[in-house]
């Protein structure tokens, strides 16, 4: 590890390799962390089913998305927002009484609403939007201190996305967003995607 990085930041796994911390030891959130987390993400349909397991997540931890996200997909249709954006009450009884996914009414009445909102866009729209309010590049992280909850960049994203009509877009919500796909780089210094080409 470089000098003046904690270790509580990192976790070394069993081949010398250097992960933030979060990682841990499990080989599917590894893989998400190796192969997904701060890597560039475009495209509507990619971007609105981040956008929906990112408002499933909150109040729950990442890892309980990551494991139900194969069961997500195959309830909301790929997270095709025409297809859910179609979904009626009976599709609303039919998942909340899916045990794979989170069964929780008032976010998936707002996995259908922001469905209808993208459906309504124009095609590259959503993508244009969110990555619109993608930062600058700004200096990696040296610890877990230096990501912050949001940004005012997130702050700005919510309000905008609140004003199209969009729901569980909170600030918090859309840093953790703009995270995952890859809007900004927060993998702590010494771990080994913090050099890695996205």
């Amino acid at each position: 590890m470089s000098p003046g990085i904690r270790s509580a930041d990192l976790v070394v796994d069993e081949h010398g390799v250097a992960r933030c911390a979060w990682a841990g030891a499990d080989a599917e959130y590894r893989r998400y962390h190796d192969q997904e987390w701060g890597v560039a993400l475009h495209g509507d349909r990619a971007l609105f089913e981040k956008l929906s397991l990112e408002g499933f997540q909150a109040g729950l931890s990442w890892i309980t998305i990551l494991r139900k996200r194969p069961r997500f997909r195959e309830a909301f249709a790929m997270f095709e927002p025409d297809a859910v954006a179609r979904f009626g009450d009976d599709d609303v009884e039919r998942l909340m009484a899916d045990a794979g996914i989170v069964r929780n009414r008032a976010k998936i009445l707002a996995t259908i609403s922001n469905a209808r909102v993208v459906a309504d866009m124009s095609e590259g729209e959503l993508d244009a939007l969110m990555w619109s309010f993608a930062p600058p590049a700004g200096p990696r992280p040296r610890s877990f201190a230096d990501v912050p909850a949001s940004t005012p960049q997130s702050k700005t994203m919510s309000k905008a996305l609140l004003a199209r009509g969009f729901r569980f877009v909170g600030p918090t919500t859309m840093y953790a967003l703009m995270q995952s796909a890859g809007m900004v780089d927060d993998h702590i210094e010494g771990c080994w995607r913090s050099g890695a080409v996205a």
